[in-house]
């Protein structure tokens, strides 16, 4: 009588294990599959950052999931969901596709950008890829002048910005 009931409970176990487990992958923003890589403490061990030496580029995705043989980055966001992703947002996920690309030889079809109410899948374009490329050389080009005027598109960014109080361009 006690291997049935020992054996009920820990069927219990497991899936109350699963539901848990299940629940906090959908509240990371996670699609199903394997999590291959992590840029989070709370799933282990920080991985190394991702590098592509042709454009100097470096970054950490939160997440690579790794799903039907596919590799797919995950960036997740703090705070509500704007209307559509900010284009900033869109260009950090198209440079994570793109050292994924480079790192381990398979291309994202997509990515995912993860919000706190919402979740966008945004495509991995060629044209995506090249203006990403393009927005690379311009910022490489920037580093180089010794004066650069701000990009002013949202005011609400600038009222938060540490340098308002200073800048001659200020919005706010």
């Amino acid at each position: 009588m006690t291997t049935p009931i020992l054996a009920f409970i820990l069927l219990l176990f497991a899936f109350i294990f699963f539901f848990q487990s299940n629940r906090q992958r959908k509240s990371a923003g996670l699609p199903g599959g394997r999590v291959v890589y992590t840029d989070t403490h709370g799933w282990g061990k920080v991985e190394k950052p991702l590098f592509y030496a042709a454009l100097d580029l470096t970054g950490k995705p939160d997440y690579l999931i790794e799903k039907n043989g596919q590799l797919i980055p995950v960036e997740v966001k703090s705070g509500r969901a704007p209307e559509a992703p900010y284009d900033s947002h869109i260009f950090q996920l198209a440079s994570y596709c793109l050292l994924v690309e480079k790192t381990y030889a398979k291309r994202p079809p997509y990515g995912i950008i993860h919000y706190e109410n919402r979740d966008f899948a945004i495509d991995y374009t060629q044209e995506l890829e090249t203006a990403l490329i393009e927005l690379l050389a311009d910022m490489k080009e920037d580093d180089l002048k010794r004066e650069v005027p701000r990009s002013h598109e949202q005011v609400a960014r600038c009222k938060r910005c540490g340098y308002r109080d200073v800048c001659d361009q200020s919005l706010a």
